[in-house]
Order: structure tokens, then sequence, then C-alpha cells
């Protein structure tokens, strides 16, 4: 009998097509995005921004769908991502609204892309820490606002403001919290709801169709503030289930510790 050692197999080169290409997608459109807002065609990068995010949910469910998840195509979406819904919201906001704050003084002016910049830097640490926790988090759940989630966030806070006749000058003011705001979330600790998880199975509660309608119908009235009311919610309900959750855990040790 020979004793020969098993040749060894030696990794197949190459990269999966299809994830990738959907991944290659939301990059152009965050791309499209900031080429936009440099024009000063803001609608135009508000809808780059909602093609990369639905691109980048999609990339995710066709790698799992046809079995060619890589750690390739983890590194690449998640450099994709910082593109988007990191530089891309951050430089569409301060060429929309920050930048107007110049006018009031030079230190305004450095309030103005400092916010922006605190934005890109947030978005990059919460996809590091994300992809630090790849397989060890709660799949039903995000740690910090989710930097797609963030980014819907401030494009719907611009989209409902040009909706309501409000320029990026007039909320000049008010940008540096939206902005700052959904910064400081995406590295919070708070724990927001993973839509990603969601259906478990094949049925879901008929409550759940009756809300999608609901909000479907609305949407249909009035898309901007209906927009911008559904995702102040998504935003609010990760301090809301936090601090709920952090309640409930001080209710059960004291009641653990009055027992007898």
């Amino acid at each position: 009998m020979s004793d020969a050692p098993a040749p060894v197999r030696r990794p197949r080169r190459g990269i999966y097509l299809l994830p990738n290409l959907f991944t290659t997608g939301a990059l152009f459109a965050g791309f499209f995005a900031i080429i936009s807002a440099m024009g000063g065609s803001f609608g135009n990068a508000v809808l780059g921004v909602f093609i990369a995010a639905i691109l980048d949910g999609l990339d995710g469910r066709v790698a799992r769908l046809t079995g060619t998840q890589s750690d390739f195509g983890v590194q690449y979406d998640s450099l994709s991502d910082l593109v988007s819904f990191g530089l891309a919201p951050s430089l569409i906001l301060y060429a929309w609204s920050l930048s107007k704050l110049s006018a009031y003084g030079p230190v305004w002016g450095r309030i103005g892309w400092t916010a922006a910049f605190l934005y890109a830097a947030c978005a990059a640490l919460r996809l590091a820490r994300f992809n630090t926790q790849v397989g060890v988090a709660d799949k039903r759940y995000f740690q910090g606002l989710a930097s797609p989630a963030a980014a819907g966030f401030t494009m719907i806070y611009l989209w409902a403001a040009q909706n309501l006749g409000w320029s990026g000058h007039t909320l000049a003011f008010v940008t540096p919290f939206v902005v700052g705001a959904a910064a400081l979330l995406m590295v919070s600790r708070f724990r927001y709801f993973s839509f990603k998880a969601w259906p478990v199975g094949d049925r879901v509660p008929f409550i759940a169709l009756f809300v999608v309608v609901l909000v479907l119908v609305a949407l249909a009235i009035d898309p901007p503030r209906v927009a911008f009311g559904v995702i102040l919610i998504y935003v609010l309900s990760g301090p809301v289930l936090t601090l709920w959750g952090l309640a409930a855990r001080q209710r059960r040790r004291r009641r653990g510790r009055a027992a007898p």
C-alpha cells in the first residue's frame, strides 16, 4: 500500500459574480449620490442613497440563497457601505446645509464640516464593530443604529425638508443636531431590531400584514412626511427598547432579592 500523502487541494481563485454585482451596484449608487450632490441635484442624491440601500439589502440575501457567501464578499460589502452610507450622506448633507454655516463665521464653518466628518467616522466605526461581531452577535438585533438606517434617516430628513419648502440654509442650525444624533446612535450600544432576521418562519402574524398595508396607504398619500415619521419611530426604538430591557431586568432583580 502506498504511503504517499494525499494531494493538497488548493482553493479556487476568483470571486462569486452575482452577489458582488449587487454590491458593485450599491457602490455605484453611492458614488452617483455624491456626484449629484456636488452638482446641486439633491433629489438625485437622495435617490442614489435609497437605491444603494435596496441593493445592499439584496446582495446578502442573494449570497445566502445561492450559497455564494465568501469572506471577500463580506469585506467588499463593508467597503461599499462605507461609501454609500458613510461618505455619501455626510457629503450630501454638507453640500446641502452644513456648508451654509460658514456664512455665520469661520467657527460655524468648522462646526459644519466637523459634523459631516463625525458622521463619516462613526459610520466607519460602526461597520468595523459589526465586522468583528459577525458570528457572535444576536442576529435578531443590531448593536447601534445600522449605517443604512442612519443614512435613510438623514436622507429622508433632507427629502421631507425640501418637500416642505425648507432650504438647507434655513435648517443650517438644525442639521448638525440631526447629523450628530445619527452619528452617535451608530456607535451607541442601543439595540435595534434587525429586519434581516424577519420573518423567522413561513408565516407572519395577521396584524403585521395589516400594519404594512396601512403604512403603504399612508406613504401613497404623503410619502416624505410618512417616511420621516416611520424612520423616526425606528430611530427612537433603539433607546426605548434598550432602556425598557434594563428596567425589566432591574425589576426582576428586585423581585429576586425580595423573594423569601
